[in-house]
């Protein structure tokens, strides 16, 4: 069935980038865009109205990690000094002898599939980024049950995932004062890549096209040489992209060059994993940074030459005192940058804003990170990073993922005059001007509502969830904090 919608804006493609339309349509048949443009002359079978609605490629979240405010995604202002601001050290590594209370890692396979958490996780994740206009997005690094419930709600929610179960040859441990260790696991976590690799193959068999694999070792200081060396080997075998953590943390930096004289950028480049295959979380604290006063470092240069991406999270980022140094040097030096959003909110529209604006701060450059610059990141950067020709962009023969984003809003003023809606979007933007997402022709969500899907009782399920963990974090915390130790709530006398 042919189905037309017409906005006031469409962003088409032409000659390897978007170009925007006024007053025009998008046209698909099937799952297929068929025409993007302002002079459509063919019939169709039926035909959705969008006025005062900007028509876009679907959004592509490239760092994403299931679950909901419960553990480190509620610490805003927070964190341990000692830890130079990484959350994830930060609220997911146990005291010796406990284990963490929802959080997957700790439990067994037997423990994992009972677990409550883990479905509601995957439930909140993909419906909200779905209501934020995410069309495809790729997870870093859960565990295998966590990737098995994500699968099941990309099918039932419609959303492309690229899905890949987290490993590694070791973790960060806790003593009784707090005092991190990195411990080896005795088969060096071949188990864990076994399991990834199982389940890439088993996704990779599947027909649809909303569900496929990608290798990601999960943090680059935690990886040996050798688990590396088969993740390229794998890639290559299996025709998936690779992700990692890297560049991502001062201690992560030092930790890696202590122990192979190598940046972790180096590193990933002498095992060969710097291709346009690999998509690198965050690359923020790189050797050109002059945060970390690292001298005759080149990692930038690598990375350009080696056209990988990063996964730009300017939100999460932000929030721990760290920013990416420079947007602008980045992409003159050839890395593909897209955006992602780690934490929340999964709001892609306030990510680019907040990617624009520090971009410019950064870059010491009022042109920098312009607003095209940043949505094309969000878009074609996204595809880019996945080798998809057929996604980021509103052409004949793309999927038809299709976002309807409401820039004429009769409920709000934040918009006011439009003289150009990329600007505006980015501007004076926020995810729930979302109106309409389709993905491969199919309708998913339509005047902000998610079909079969209560949004205020998932999030009530997950406030409830969330209560049970905070009353708990001093059993498991390294510091034995509370939760209001760990994140005293604002304007808390008691809480020093």
């Amino acid at each position: 069935m042919k189905t037309r919608i017409n906005g006031d804006w469409v962003v088409g493609y032409e000659n390897g980038g978007h170009v925007l339309y006024r007053q025009a349509c998008v046209v698909y048949d099937g799952d297929r865009i068929v025409y993007a443009g302002d002079d459509y002359r063919g019939e169709a079978d039926r035909v959705i109205e969008a006025p005062g609605c900007l028509l876009s490629p679907g959004f592509i979240d490239t760092h994403v990690h299931s679950g909901h405010r419960a553990l480190h995604k509620l610490l805003t202002d927070h964190g341990r000094a000692d830890l130079f601001g990484q959350p994830y050290m930060d609220v997911t590594i146990a005291r010796s002898g406990t284990r963490i209370q929802g959080y997957p890692n700790y439990l067994t396979k037997e423990e994992a599939q009972v677990d409550p958490g883990i479905a509601l996780h995957a439930a909140f994740t993909v419906s909200e980024l779905l209501r934020n206009g995410v069309t495809t997005f790729v997870e870093l690094g859960g565990h295998v049950i966590v990737q098995e419930a994500l699968w099941r709600q990309c099918e039932a929610l419609g959303v492309r995932g690229y899905l890949g179960p987290g490993y590694d040859s070791g973790r960060w441990a806790s003593d009784d004062d707090g005092n991190l260790t990195r411990v080896p696991y005795p088969d060096g976590g071949l188990h864990l890549f076994n399991d990834a690799v199982a389940f890439i193959e088993r996704v990779e068999r599947d027909p649809s096209d909303l569900v496929h694999g990608i290798l990601v070792p999960r943090e680059v200081e935690n990886c040996s040489i050798d688990i590396l060396r088969r993740t390229v080997a794998a890639a290559r075998d299996l025709g998936v992209p690779m992700a990692t953590h890297a560049g991502y943390n001062v201690i992560e930096f030092y930790e890696t060059v202590r122990e192979h004289r190598k940046t972790p950028i180096e590193l990933l480049d002498s095992v060969q994993m710097l291709t346009p295959a690999l998509n690198i979380g965050h690359a923020n604290f790189i050797s050109d940074s002059p945060r970390l006063n690292y001298s005759g470092g080149r990692d930038l240069e690598r990375m350009g030459k080696s056209q990988v991406s990063v996964s730009h999270c300017p939100i999460n980022i932000v929030r721990r005192a760290r920013v990416l140094d420079s947007w602008k040097s980045y992409r003159e030096a050839g890395v593909n940058m897209t955006i992602g959003s780690d934490t929340y909110p999964r709001d892609m529209i306030m990510n680019m804003r907040t990617a624009s604006y520090h971009g410019k701060v950064m870059s010491h450059d009022l042109t920098a990170a312009s607003a095209e610059q940043v949505f094309e990141a969000a878009t074609l950067g996204g595809a880019r990073s996945l080798d998809r020709e057929d996604l980021g962009r509103l052409a004949p023969g793309a999927r038809a993922d299709i976002v309807a984003i409401n820039l004429g809003r009769k409920d709000v003023l934040r918009y006011g005059p439009i003289w150009d809606p990329i600007c505006s979007l980015v501007e004076c933007g926020v995810g729930d001007d979302v109106d309409l997402v389709v993905t491969g022709g199919e309708i998913r969500m339509r005047d902000g509502r998610i079909p079969d899907v209560d949004l205020g009782g998932l999030r009530a399920e997950a406030q409830a969830f969330a209560e049970g963990v905070w009353g708990q974090v001093q059993d498991w915390d390294p510091l034995r904090r509370t939760a209001r130790m760990m994140c005293p709530p604002s304007f808390c006398p008691d809480c020093e």
